[in-house]
């Protein structure tokens, strides 16, 4: 079964996206799993940004959940994400951006990533068990053989890597919240923000880093 979604989203509506932190995502409404905590890790206070030509995975999972974390001035918050998993991602003309506000005697700062900027497969990015804890995205995509609904415990029996192996035993999901998967995925002209990203392995061929004064995101 294929279903194809353009548009964006937002998690204040419950709409859960699919994508990976420096990749992609598509809209299919999901409600959050309460009580869930989704990256192993306390989250920074800065977002980033990231945007993708495409993004081919195979072996998706997708549920929703909290990532904790602190603002910039140390305080801590709780930001409800979708946190969307590949078995493998494949990504062509990736960037991911991060502004620093207000640096002393220089004003913001944006540290700019991008890699894959190849029309050759081998030199894009590639990344397996890919996990990325998204925010907002606006994408086109395709999904197929997709089951829409699942209990998110369940996934670990599915096409896609399902949730971490921690975070049930720790108590940073809820194994019978919304959930869904999908044989494979296929995501264009991608714009998400997301509040982390974890990998098993992370290949970035032709990668580029660079600061800047002011403010100058992927998007």
């Amino acid at each position: 079964m294929e279903s194809q979604v353009r548009g964006g989203t937002r998690w204040k509506r419950f709409a859960v996206v699919m994508v990976p932190s420096v990749a992609a995502t598509a809209v299919i409404g999901v409600a959050l799993a309460q009580g869930a905590l989704a990256a192993s890790f306390s989250v920074s206070g800065q977002s980033f940004k990231v945007t993708a030509k495409a993004l081919y995975g195979e072996g998706f999972s997708q549920y929703g959940a909290v990532d904790e974390g602190y603002t910039l001035t140390g305080e801590k918050v709780a930001h409800p994400v979708a946190v969307s998993a590949f078995e493998t991602a494949r990504i062509e003309k990736m960037c991911q951006s991060v502004v620093t506000p207000k640096v002393p005697f220089i004003g913001n700062v944006t540290l700019r990533l991008t890699a894959g900027d190849s029309p050759d497969e081998e030199r894009q990015v590639h990344a397996k068990n890919l996990y990325i804890d998204v925010e907002d995205l606006e994408a086109d995509a395709t999904f197929e053989d997709i089951d829409i609904g699942v209990a998110a415990g369940d996934m670990k029996n599915g096409p896609g890597p399902g949730m971490k192996s921690d975070e049930v035993t720790k108590g940073r999901a809820n194994p019978y919240g919304f959930g869904q998967q999908a044989k494979r995925a296929t995501l264009t002209d991608v714009r998400q923000t997301a509040w982390a990203t974890t990998a098993g392995t992370f290949k970035l061929s032709g990668l580029k880093m660079s600061l800047s004064k002011g403010i100058n995101e992927c998007y």
